[in-house]
């Protein structure tokens, strides 16, 4: 498996990525291997967890993390949230998993045919009576560019600024990435093929 990945990403972090992006390629392959997906497994972490990775991931019901990076009980601490719009829980949430749970690899996971890139590029830039907190994270993305006509290319350019806003808000999370302790991955679910790119 042939994966293109930045120098500046530390061995752990790295060993991590490769390890979810062949899981991908199991669930690809129609070959999943995750084993640790029974009542046994949930035992053994009863009173603790371990996971090598966060995920941040959008709330749509065909992107489940655990099953298209082949994990299962207690590898990955997922946070999913509608078009992974940020909010103070949604980074707090990852500041937990960064902070506490010492975790290396932070995953934003985007993906086609998002129902909220559909519904904001419908709306822009009114004010939405639903929504506006979504709207409010993702509104900026046009802003930058409102002739935006691919809502695939749209979710892509937003888990770049969902990046850019994590590192403006979250001290613990800044800190993290300029000590080399973190790396965050954007990448972006094709369900045409079932791949995870890296962006």
């Amino acid at each position: 498996m042939n994966i293109q990945l930045p120098e500046n990403i530390t061995l752990t972090a790295k060993e991590e990525l490769i390890k979810l992006l062949k899981g991908n390629q199991n669930f690809v392959n129609g070959k999943p291997t995750a084993k640790n997906m029974c009542l046994e497994t949930l035992r053994k972490y009863a009173f603790h967890q371990e996971p090598y990775a966060v995920v941040l991931s959008c709330s749509d019901s065909r992107v489940i993390p655990e099953i298209i990076f082949d994990c299962g009980i207690g590898e990955l601490f997922v946070v999913r949230v509608a078009g992974i719009a940020l909010g103070e829980n949604v980074i707090e949430s990852i500041e937990y998993a960064v902070k506490k749970l010492k975790l290396h690899l932070l995953i934003l996971l985007g993906h086609d045919d998002c129902g909220v890139m559909k519904y904001a590029k419908a709306h822009y830039p009114n004010e939405t009576e639903d929504f506006k907190s979504i709207m409010a994270s993702v509104y900026p993305v046009l802003d930058m560019n409102e002739d935006i006509t691919c809502h695939n290319f749209f979710a892509q350019q937003h888990t770049i600024m969902v990046e850019k806003v994590l590192l403006e808000k979250s001290k613990i999370i800044k800190s993290a990435v300029d000590n080399g302790d973190l790396y965050i991955a954007k990448c972006h679910f094709d369900h045409s093929t079932g791949l995870v790119n890296l962006i």
